[in-house]
């Protein structure tokens, strides 16, 4: 009966260093699968980033169509004072490789 409990015991070790496993996963706005291959994050990464960080209000990019729609109200002025911050940032358009990094997908996103 003692080997039995023995092997109970192990396989639950088993267990739980395999839960811990899936605890340590960073979240889905670090990850490809929260990121928009167009530049930004997609809805899951902005659900993951808001889980992770409570009180944010991660909203969806304002393309330059969208804010002529609006003209002069809340998504204009956003995507105003977004290409105004990002375009001011420091680092290159393109990586070592010739592909575009994420600072320049981010501002072709928001029409910038």
């Amino acid at each position: 009966m003692e080997k039995g409990k023995e092997e109970m015991s192990t396989e639950f070790q088993d267990y739980l260093r395999e839960s811990l496993h899936l605890a340590e996963k960073s979240a889905a706005w670090k990850r490809k699968e929260g990121k928009n291959s167009e530049g930004g994050l997609n809805a899951a990464g902005r659900k993951s980033y808001e889980r992770e960080n409570p009180g944010s209000d991660l909203k969806a990019p304002v393309s330059a169509a969208q804010a002529k729609k609006s003209k002069g109200g809340k998504a204009a002025k956003r995507r105003k004072s977004f290409c105004a911050r990002m375009g001011g940032m420091k680092g290159p358009m393109k990586d070592e490789k010739g592909k575009p990094t994420r600072k320049a997908l981010a501002l072709k996103k928001w029409d910038c």
